[in-house]
């Protein structure tokens, strides 16, 4: 997913380098990674365990460094810095709210600063290209916290006249510890979609990276430490699912949960919850996005753009546009030109400017992506081009589209997660509604024609969270994002995300009889 615009801002189909002046963004040479231990009250510490694992960079398949890894025991000293940070009468509940903006604005003017850093940090350890990373994740982020930063100041209650003599209004105070679980594709991303609005509604943090991509999140714990955010406000601790991650869902200290991920591990996170303190979850889970492509548009630049919406990020965006329904009368059309744009992407070193896919982020999602290409060519979809391996060396697939696929096939019905771009055919409004929303997903739908009335026909009818109309990937800071049906539930970003980080507190106050005698009186006179 890309944030502030759509996937392909500042990119070509070509490389992202085209169209942009000479003094192109440059990745940090000679990088070392300084952060690689848990990160609790503002400290670097190791694991309880002395446990570590491996990070390893998907466009060589070499390792990078270990990374001290965070088990039960460290979660709980988490949970504990993070509860003593919010409780009342401690430095950061006395806090006034414009100080609370004033700390996010400080932290995306540090990252603003180690920009170039960030996002040479992130390709090495995800295999997105350096230029993605730059121009999408890191502008995205930035957003993110000057977004949320200019919303401190300004979570208001309501005043509500009840009957009798009483004064009623409502407060939004802060859940409390918020635990936060993210995933390897938008590392950088994800951190600051969960700590922006926990921090701007006054809570506290302890938030999980993915285990193939800790170590932006863990940077991030050294900018925050300069940024003079308090102390054991976020708690950042690298591991793996099911022993920190599921320490986290379970934790009595833990108020609430946000996790970004797949729906069967959405799945297990809230059981968990349920079973603990019936903590508060939101979940941001799967896709299986249907883009519907009309006659009545022009199929070149639309075949761009939907190939982009398929192949961003190496197709690893839970927003993919994974079924393409195209309108029968220009079906041959669109395939081949899809065809034509798959055959140019380059794909290669993340750090070449030229090159505009990379890797996949491991071997085993690499083999799972593969199974399901071959799983395509067996069930009678047809192979137009890709779909093979690039290289000796790293995880790198050839974007492939596959055309004549069926609603039947694993290709469309499961998620793939990968550069695998799934075209259909269709006749009629009504039967492409109906395919459409034949899914258990329902995160993001697109729609591309010229007749306004059927976009907005479609807009009603579309089962999901997020619809784009003549775009795609067109996400913005301001707006909210989430999904319908296994898709999860609950919203990122915008005004409403503010609503999944407080609780609303009802103030009820009985008027005096002085009070209550001279408000009958004025209404009488009235």
């Amino acid at each position: 997913m890309a944030q502030n615009g759509s996937a392909h801002n500042g990119t070509a189909q070509n490389g992202p380098s085209a169209g942009r002046d000479a003094a192109m963004p440059r990745p940090v040479e000679g990088l070392q990674v300084t952060y690689k231990e848990i990160f609790i009250n503002n400290e670097w510490q190791r694991s309880a365990s002395g446990r570590k694992f491996s990070t390893y960079n998907p466009a060589t398949g070499v390792k990078i460094c270990d990374v001290e890894e965070a088990d039960k025991a460290d979660v709980d000293k988490a949970v504990e810095a993070a509860r003593a940070a919010g409780r009342q009468g401690s430095t950061w509940a006395r806090m006034d709210t414009s100080s609370r903006g004033h700390l996010l604005h400080k932290l995306a003017d540090i990252m603003e600063r180690e920009r170039l850093l960030l996002a040479t940090l992130e390709s090495v350890d995800s295999g997105k290209p350096f230029l993605h990373s730059f121009f999408v994740d890191l502008e995205g982020s930035i957003k993110t916290l000057r977004y949320f930063a200019g919303w401190a100041d300004k979570i208001q209650g309501k005043t509500m006249p009840v009957d009798d003599n009483f004064i009623c209004f409502t407060k939004h105070e802060p859940i409390g510890v918020c635990g936060a679980i993210i995933p390897w594709n938008f590392p950088l991303l994800m951190f600051t979609w969960k700590i922006a609005p926990a921090l701007c509604c006054g809570n506290t943090v302890v938030i999980k990276p993915a285990e193939q991509t800790p170590l932006t999140a863990l940077h991030m714990g050294a900018l925050i430490k300069e940024a003079s955010i308090y102390p054991k406000l976020v708690n950042i601790l690298p591991g793996f699912g099911p022993t920190a991650g599921a320490a986290i869902s379970s934790h009595m200290g833990v108020d609430k949960v946000a996790f970004t991920g797949s729906t069967e591990v959405g799945k297990l996170i809230q059981e968990a919850a349920g079973r603990s303190n019936l903590k508060r979850v939101t979940l941001e889970l799967g896709g299986k996005n249907p883009c519907i492509v009309f006659a009545d548009v022009d199929l070149k630049k639309v075949a761009e753009e939907v190939q982009q919406g398929a192949f961003f990020n190496q197709g690893q965006a839970c927003t993919a546009a994974s079924r393409v329904f195209v309108e029968e009368s220009v079906y041959d059309e669109f395939v081949h030109r899809s065809v034509e744009n798959a055959k140019k992407v380059v794909v290669g070193n993340p750090m070449d400017p030229r090159t505009s896919h990379g890797p996949q982020i491991d071997q085993d999602h690499f083999d799972k992506i593969m199974k399901l290409i071959e799983s395509g060519k067996h069930e009678g979809a047809k192979l137009e081009c890709g779909g093979f391996a690039v290289q000796n060396k790293g995880f790198f697939i050839q974007p492939a589209v596959f055309s004549g696929v069926q609603d039947h096939m694993r290709i469309a019905k499961e998620e793939i997660f990968g550069p695998v771009q799934c075209i259909f055919k269709f006749k009629t409004l009504d039967e492409v509604i109906q395919r459409a929303n034949s899914t258990e997903y329902g995160l993001a739908a697109a729609v591309f024609t010229k007749n306004m009335d059927r976009a907005l026909n479609l807009c009603s009818a579309l089962q999901s969270g997020t619809v784009w109309v003549n775009c795609y990937n067109a996400l913005h800071t301001q707006a909210p994002f989430g999904g319908f049906k296994m898709s999860g539930f609950g919203r990122e970003l915008g005004e409403y995300a503010l609503s999944e980080y407080t609780e609303v507190k009802a103030v009820t106050i009985k008027l005096t009889k002085d009070v209550a005698e001279s408000r009958k009186e004025e209404g009488a006179h009235q």
